[in-house]
């Protein structure tokens, strides 16, 4: 009462209802609020499990709260474009997604274009860009073990130790596997929520670089960037 009564700057009284419908209101919101801690805690915790079962999969030295995900989206060449995907904790952070037109190229070159676009995030973070001021845990490219090459490549010039891997289809185009920057595989099909967690995130990557790319072809003049609010 006293903290109350201090920020409202005059006597604050609470009046708790003992029987009547106010007080079934009371307990009602009671009810609903320890449902509502409990579900999140519950949901916080297989986020969490969800999280621990990747790094050990990969044998990563830190929990990946923050995973960064990249795709390349072109039509022959034309309109190259890349999105930035971003996942923390388990869950998309939409505010933090990114999309980028490819500057450095004519033809097409998924692997140049890969590059590129690692080198321009990474620069953002050097020269202190804040949009671009938090690294991720983990890396993941839309493709074999040599686009991945590509991405750790960038990463080793900046002098970063950041894991990343590739995200491979199946011929149902669904992902089946993840890839190191060597070639070796690592299968999904034995956990199947990770299975599930991979497989949304190359999705919802994809899609982010589709809706670019289409938005090019219809409109003139689009930023190298565009920043989504959450």
């Amino acid at each position: 009462m006293r903290m109350l009564t201090q920020q409202a700057g005059h006597p604050v009284h609470v009046a708790v209802p003992q029987r009547g419908e106010k007080a079934e209101q009371v307990r009602l919101a009671g009810e609903n609020a320890a449902q509502r801690l409990q579900q999140a805690a519950g949901r916080e915790e297989r986020e969490n499990r969800l999280l621990e079962a990747l790094q050990k999969l990969l044998s990563l030295e830190r929990l990946p709260k923050r995973i960064e995900a990249y795709d390349i989206s072109n039509t022959g060449g034309a309109d190259i474009v890349d999105s930035m995907v971003v996942h923390t904790d388990g869950r998309p952070l939409k505010r933090d997604y990114r999309q980028f037109k490819i500057k450095d190229q004519t033809g097409q070159d998924d692997y140049q274009a890969m590059g590129e676009v690692l080198r321009r995030r990474l620069r953002r973070y050097a020269d202190g860009d804040q949009r671009f001021a938090i690294l991720p845990d983990l890396v993941l490219i839309d493709g074999g073990h040599a686009h991945v090459h590509v991405a750790k490549r960038e990463l080793d010039a900046m002098g970063l130790s950041i894991p990343a891997f590739g995200m491979v289809k199946d011929e149902r185009h669904r992902t089946r596997a993840l890839v190191d920057p060597d070639g070796g595989e690592i299968g999904l099909s034995a956990n199947q929520s990770l299975f599930a967690f991979i497989g949304r995130i190359q999705e919802e990557t994809h899609r982010f670089a589709i809706t670019f790319h289409r938005a090019l072809r219809k409109t003139a003049g689009s930023p190298c960037w565009i920043r989504f609010p959450e």
